[in-house]
């Protein structure tokens, strides 16, 4: 078995692959990256179990076979070459011997054949989407997602079809963030839930990308496909909380500020603010936003006057800063407005523009007791 292939173009593939692999494997065949070769096309695949991942290069070859090559290993060493041409030759000894233009580098294999197999879909639904825009909708909801283990639903993105719009929700109880696009639509009505291992994966590959990618999925597992790379991950099993119960209809108290205002301001008060509850005061009176953060303990306070144009009675409400720079931060707007009813109700943050057609952000955040 033998290929030649140039070093930036097998480095810049493998380091997207590289990202599946796990830093503390229980097999240790998944510390491999698994190359099968088929005359002129190498299909290389990474994978956790849970996560498979598989991308097709062309090489310069007239061979076929199979074997595992030590992932770390192999990208430490392609990381170091400028752009040359490597020639891979496996050897009888159970090595494989890459050549560059100045030296030889032997590495040991493993049996290809070891290597667990990617799970195949049995009739599949599928749905095609824009690679941006499904990148887009990972980055705006996949903060929200909780790290609790004892709810599992939680950790992941919500994907919901329908011939509609397409859905994503992300929330961990106390805050959670809703993505819509109207401009995409499925064929048929379908939810499953995403786990964030690989979205952070296809979120980073997938940014400004205009390609299409082919979302597959039955009960158990999805397939994303786009250029010549397949992404395949079991989904978290169980039903989503029915997140529209939560979003409060009736928000009679409206403010609307500029979003680098505002966040620039609550990102100074919670300095200020207890180091456990992280918590600040929203006062609004008139067309004045007083944001106001003490931490009794250690007689640290901060206040802050913006002006805002506000719709409502006079409120004073209390929120986890965290949280509101975490929200303020994933919005792009300049101006966001942000609804409320009452002080023990959820707040609703969206921005008021820079928004393209057909998209709708909904961040909904929960309130914390005031002290007063």
């Amino acid at each position: 078995m033998k290929f030649i292939v140039s070093s930036t173009y097998l480095l810049k593939q493998l380091q997207v692959l590289g990202g599946v692999i796990n830093t503390s494997n229980t097999l240790p065949i998944l510390d491999n990256f698994l190359f099968v070769l088929e005359k002129g096309k190498l299909t290389v695949s990474a994978s956790d179990l849970e996560t498979t991942m598989s991308t097709v290069l062309e090489v310069d070859s007239d061979n076929e076979g199979t074997i595992a090559v030590p992932a770390r290993l192999l990208l430490d060493t392609l990381k170091t070459f400028p752009e040359q041409p490597l020639t891979f030759v496996v050897e009888d000894n159970n090595t494989v011997e890459i050549s560059s233009n100045h030296g030889k580098y032997a590495l040991a294999y493993a049996d290809g054949a070891e290597f667990p197999k990617a799970v195949e879909l049995a009739d599949p639904s599928s749905t095609s989407i824009m690679g941006d825009i499904l990148a887009t909708a990972i980055n705006k909801t996949i903060f929200a997602a909780g790290n609790d283990d004892l709810r599992p639903v939680m950790s992941g993105v919500f994907f919901q079809f329908s011939p509609e719009n397409l859905t994503f929700v992300a929330t961990d109880a106390h805050k959670l963030v809703k993505y819509q696009r109207t401009d995409v639509h499925a064929s048929e009505v379908a939810e499953f839930i995403m786990p964030k291992k690989p979205l952070n994966l296809l979120k980073g590959i997938l940014a400004g990308s205009e390609e299409d990618v082919v979302i597959e999925y039955n009960d158990s597992n999805a397939k994303f496909s786009f250029d010549n790379t397949e992404l395949i991950c079991r989904l978290i099993d169980g039903k989503y909380p029915n997140y529209e119960a939560v979003i409060p209809k009736e928000n009679p108290n409206k403010l609307s500020i500029s979003r680098n205002q505002f966040l620039s301001s609550v990102r100074r008060v919670s300095i200020f603010s207890n180091k456990t509850t992280h918590q600040i005061r929203l006062k609004i009176a008139g067309a004045e936003l007083n944001i106001s953060a003490e931490d009794i303990d250690y007689s640290n306070k901060a206040e802050e006057r913006l002006t805002c144009a506000y719709q409502g009675d006079d409120l004073q409400i209390g929120f986890n800063s965290r949280f509101l720079v975490e929200m303020l931060g994933h919005l792009s707007s300049d101006d966001v407005s942000l609804e409320m009813s009452l002080p023990n109700r959820a707040g609703i943050l969206t921005p008021a523009d820079g928004l393209d057609e057909g998209e709708s952000i909904t961040m909904l955040v929960m309130p914390v007791m005031l002290n007063n």
